[in-house]
């Protein structure tokens, strides 16, 4: 094979800041850039790679992604571009900024892989960071930041451009992941057949092995190792957020933390001097998406999109899913990580860890980035441990965008060449749920829901219900503070009322 078009990640980089002075502490695009110079020590060749770089893409920071970050004290106009000035590169013809998603780390190393095999790009720096802690101290302390830059020239933009959430489930308030993924775990727990209690006690289990890992891990933002128990107890300091969800069970946003990444082909590491050593391969990836919005979902407990894409890419690399030695599921929610699991036939209880990170809620979150950090861990074993394998999951949206990454220090025996994703993508597409009704009005059921609170307890529900004929709806209920403690306390899964359509908004009163 030509070495040219042969693509190798060479190099990686993570950074965790932890400095309680928002006036000191470094700004995203700095902290970004600290990645970046630790990915180039990593190579062994310093900045020189740096300064070979023909490609710079940079994964969408939280503040341009969602209204619940959006950051007071600027903003980046051209984030690759400000980036290549930070560290010196000097040579970038391409600037990549991608659109929002969990899953678009993947999606960009697969995308480059491709690249870089067709001959079209040489060098390419994946990176993002998140100074979410230090945005929330300035803003609780009343200090004043100047994170605006304006550097000039253009950029091209990676990925999909669309709300995870349609217009008629926004009015109702399911307009985010601390909505939605409550809604996909109540329905998990509906399959299961569990109690709110024993169902509680089982996302604790599941999380506590996440919590292990990061208490070991030098880079994680939480480290105290929280039991089952501490991660399922309500409790002041561990409340409800989206019912089922206590504070603990969430992806951990309020964060500083950067990744990045250097991908290069086999001709151009030995040209830099690049050691062999430091030569990851990505031996299968795959990408796909679930129906965009949670109301055309065939049901909220299962992902197709995750189970092909699974599928395909231990086709690719030719092994089995027992052949994995590492994992890192993504892990925003217990949801993902259990339709993870159920999806690509892994043993939820199995002896191997799950991930090694620690996970969103424990290792830390950094908003579209995490995967980025994921890559970069599973990198480091599979340089270690020769002929290992370690997979990575990436998750867009609410179990919507799905990337799967399957990489070895071992050289493959065969060109990088994924199947294209039109095959089974059409498949997917044809996995239609029930009908949605935007008015609803009529005898109902609810079909999964949660409880939204604040720092006052309870303040209104989400719900998805079925009229007689089968069809789907969206609703909210009365907002009865008792009937919502109720609703945390007591099952209310296939819970019968009556669903009424007021000025646009679906009301479900329980019988």
């Amino acid at each position: 094979m030509d070495e040219s078009k042969i693509p190798i990640i060479v190099s990686c980089g993570q950074i965790t800041q932890k400095e309680e002075d928002p006036n000191i502490a470094l700004s995203p695009m700095d902290l970004t850039a600290k990645a970046c110079f630790e990915a180039a020590k990593d190579s062994e060749v310093g900045n020189k790679i740096l300064e070979s770089l023909d490609t710079i893409l940079v994964i969408r920071s939280f503040s341009d992604t969602s209204w619940r970050f959006t950051c007071p004290f600027g903003k980046y106009i051209n984030p690759p571009y400000s980036l290549s000035n930070r560290i010196n590169a000097n040579n970038v013809r391409k600037y990549i900024y991608s659109h929002p998603g969990g899953n678009m780390p993947q999606w960009s190393v697969n995308r480059i892989f491709e690249l870089i095999t067709k001959g079209e790009i040489k060098t390419a720096l994946i990176a993002g960071g998140e100074s979410l802690s230090t945005q929330k101290k300035a803003q609780r302390l009343g200090i004043k930041l100047n994170w605006n830059e304006d550097p000039g020239s253009k950029f091209e933009e990676w990925g999909i451009s669309k709300k995870g959430w349609s217009r008629t489930e926004e009015i109702h308030g399911m307009k985010g992941a601390i909505y939605a993924y409550p809604l996909i775990e109540n329905a998990i727990r509906g399959k299961e057949k569990r109690s709110i209690l024993e169902h509680n006690k089982v996302m604790g289990e599941i999380l506590e092995k996440f919590a292990n890992i990061a208490k070991d891990n030098p880079l994680a933002d939480r480290k105290i190792g929280y039991s089952a128990e501490t991660i399922s107890s309500v409790s002041a300091v561990n409340p409800y957020i989206g019912f089922p969800y206590t504070k603990l069970m969430n992806a951990n946003a309020f964060i500083d933390q950067s990744a990045a990444i250097i991908i290069t082909s086999v001709k151009n590491a030995k040209e830099l001097g690049i050691p062999k050593n430091k030569w990851v391969y990505l031996h299968g990836c795959a990408d796909a998406y679930d129906h965009w919005f949670l109301s055309d979902r065939v049901n909220f407990y299962s992902s197709p999109a995750m189970n092909i894409t699974c599928k395909e890419a231990l086709e690719m690399a030719e092994c089995n899913i027992e052949d994995i030695d590492f994992f890192d599921i993504y892990s925003c929610f217990p949801s993902a990580i259990k339709i993870a699991c159920d999806e690509m036939g892994i043993n939820i209880n199995t002896g191997k860890n799950l991930t090694v990170t620690g996970g969103l809620p424990y290792f830390g979150g950094p908003g579209n980035n995490y995967v980025t950090h994921s890559i970069s861990e599973i990198v480091k074993r599979v340089r270690k441990y020769s002929g290992s394998r370690g997979l990575v999951t990436a998750n867009g949206n609410y179990i919507t965008k799905q990337s799967i990454g399957i990489y070895s220090s071992n050289e493959p025996i065969k060109p990088f060449m994924p199947k294209d994703t039109n095959i089974y993508q059409d498949y997917i597409n044809k996995l239609t749920g029930p009908k949605v009704r935007n008015n609803a009005n009529g005898k109902s059921t609810i079909e999964t829901y949660t409880v939204i609170n604040d720092k006052d307890g309870p303040t209104y529900s989400i719900l998805y219900g079925k009229m007689e004929d089968g069809s789907r709806f969206i609703a909210n209920t009365p907002k009865s503070k008792d009937l919502l403690l109720d609703m945390m306390s007591n099952d209310y899964l296939n819970i019968k009322g009556k669903v009424i359509n007021k000025g646009g908004v679906n009301i479900f009163y329980p019988n």
